[in-house]
């Protein structure tokens, strides 16, 4: 399903971009978002026929506009295309959730060259990319929110992976540091320092392996991709003066 070009089915400011929307917490908040009623642009990079399937799917359910792109946001070219492709529909965007992102599980010793720029590219410098691009439609309208998808290892760091924790942790500091510099244009910046996600980026585990992870967390559980896309929402929804701020969801874990 397309965006619909009729004017008389675009609202004002009513639009979400969220990378890495195929699965996990970008899945469930193109929902989330949908069912609130905001037509959504959503990026992946390989499933792009389960996208489409999904975005009819929200259309028919909510009556939104949903229109689905590949592309490679660790590339900046890629990135760009993206934006050029969505044409007007960027003029719409109220909110950026920067959501995708990958895990390399493994001894810093025995990382690769070209796994580590891989990492960085698509966890970290495709967050550069993607506001970028965006911050011109936001200061044009005088308004706009980002949201960044983080980790509690980018506060305190996770033995076998050093990697993700390091790009986690840059993410939230470009949080702050953008958040800073955009807050005189009305323009907020926060991340989410997500705990463990019951999504496939834990699948790994093993059912010992994940009993074991949920015992430590107080609550006693991994958390669902729905309750992490509801939690984006109401960061959304909270006023102009939440900003620069990274806010663990983590059920008391870390």
């Amino acid at each position: 399903m397309s965006l619909n070009n009729s004017n008389s089915n675009k609202t004002h400011g009513k639009t979400v971009i969220i990378t890495g929307a195929s699965r996990g917490i970008g899945r469930a908040a193109a929902k989330v978002f949908a069912g609130k009623g905001y037509n959504l642009l959503l990026i992946c990079k390989n499933s792009i026929e389960q996208m489409n399937s999904y975005a009819d799917e929200l259309h028919n359910s909510y009556n939104v506009n949903v229109k689905c792109f590949k592309c490679d946001i660790s590339d900046f070219s890629s990135v760009e295309d993206f934006y050029k492709s969505a044409g007007m529909y960027t003029d719409d965007v109220c909110l950026l959730i920067n959501n995708a992102g990958i895990s390399i599980i493994g001894l810093l010793q025995d990382m690769s060259y070209n796994e580590w720029n891989s990492i960085v590219a698509t966890n970290l410098s495709s967050i550069f990319y993607m506001c970028k691009n965006i911050i011109p439609h936001f200061l044009k309208n005088g308004s706009g929110k980002i949201i960044n998808v983080s980790s509690v290892w980018g506060k305190c760091g996770a033995s076998c992976e050093v990697a993700y924790s390091s790009t986690k942790g840059g993410i939230n500091s470009f949080t702050k540091a953008l958040a800073k510099e955009l807050a005189p244009s009305n323009i907020q910046v926060n991340a989410v320092a997500f705990g463990a996600i019951d999504t496939d980026m834990n699948r790994f585990l093993d059912d010992d392996e994940k009993a074991e992870l949920e015992n430590e967390i107080p609550i006693g559980r991994m958390a669902t991709p729905e309750e992490a896309a509801r939690f984006i929402y109401t960061i959304f929804d909270s006023g102009s003066y939440l900003t620069g701020q990274v806010i663990s969801f983590d059920g008391a874990w870390i």
